[in-house]
């Protein structure tokens, strides 16, 4: 693992009555100017339209990279010290966060526990919307409560900013020693966080479907904050996914294109050398390489922290 800063802003609580929200108000409830007619627009003004939004929501992500790197740094020294990765969210908000997680292990080599999502309303809730579960704070304490524990990372996920599910969950979560960062396009939201992340991405074309605009800049957080860290831990050689499961035909073949990168050999060598590794790809170019043996070639990744780059080079963690 790289060397990360250890400070980060203070936590603070600011005081607020969830129940007394005005919605009207909120970023996420406004109405854009350009879509009044969105009914009578033909299909090409419809997809135009739409697309200079979603580059619009890419700016607005850009604008947060300080804060994004922030977050990064976190997770980092989070994960490095043993701790667990959480993403909390409701609605559109909470899938984001379960395809995320779901999406470390094949291409980080994580197990399952590292990255987790806790979505508002259970397991059914990925696959049939239960909206009022954002409002249940007290699911979202007991669902932090039941997973989460000092050295972890939590973060919250809220386009609007207000999720009851997300705010109660974070300030559990803080309670328990947790470091937390907050996803949100409401940049006044009150639901307190280590690390702040606000993309303004205006209103949406259809009047409060965050599923467009705030879920794309959501998506694109998510993917710098996951391969951020993995980055920083080592989980990847330059662009390469050496991390790689090879668990179906196409990264199969993704794992034996990574291994001949380094050896230069042909397919039926690389394939041997992953059989050799038990499927590993970081093993097999270790053993290909040096020729050393699979428990010499795990101790040597070990000894490097995990990271092939360093293991090849000599460097010890």
């Amino acid at each position: 693992m790289r060397n990360v800063p250890a400070s980060h802003p203070r936590l603070c609580y600011p005081a607020v009555d969830m129940a007394r929200v005005r919605y009207e108000r909120l970023p996420t409830e406004q109405r854009h100017p350009r879509s009044h007619d969105l009914d009578r627009l033909s299909v090409p003004q419809l997809l135009e339209l739409m697309n200079r939004e979603d580059a619009r929501a890419v700016r607005a992500v850009t604008a947060q990279r300080r804060q994004i790197s922030d977050a990064v740094h976190l997770i980092t020294r989070a994960l490095g010290s043993g701790g667990r990765l959480f993403l909390l969210g409701a609605g559109t908000s909470g899938r984001l966060g379960v395809l995320e997680a779901a999406e470390c292990p094949p291409t980080f080599h994580t197990s399952p526990s590292m990255v987790q999502a806790l979505i508002a309303g259970g397991r059914r809730a990925v696959f049939r919307s239960r909206e009022g579960a954002e409002d249940a704070g007290a699911q979202g304490r007991r669902a932090v409560r039941r997973a989460v524990r000092r050295g972890d990372a939590v973060v919250g996920i809220t386009a609007s900013g207000v999720t009851r599910f997300v705010d109660a969950g974070l300030r559990e979560a803080a309670a328990r020693g947790a470091r937390t960062i907050l996803i949100t396009c409401h940049p006044r939201s009150t639901i307190p966080a280590h690390v702040r992340i606000a993309p303004v991405v205006g209103p949406e074309v259809l009047t409060g479907s965050t599923r467009l605009k705030a879920g794309t800049a959501t998506k694109l957080v998510l993917n710098m904050l996951t391969l951020g860290a993995m980055v920083q831990l080592g989980r990847t050689y330059g662009d390469l996914m050496v991390d790689v499961r090879p668990t179906s035909r196409k990264l199969h073949e993704r794992a034996l294109r990574t291994i001949q990168t380094f050896t230069g050999g042909t397919r039926a060598a690389a394939a041997r050398a992953l059989r050799a590794s038990g499927g590993h790809v970081k093993t097999a170019v270790i053993m290909a390489t040096t020729h050393a043996s699979r428990a010499a070639a795990r101790k040597r990744l070990a000894a490097a922290g995990g990271s092939l780059r360093h293991a090849l080079s000599g460097d010890s963690h």
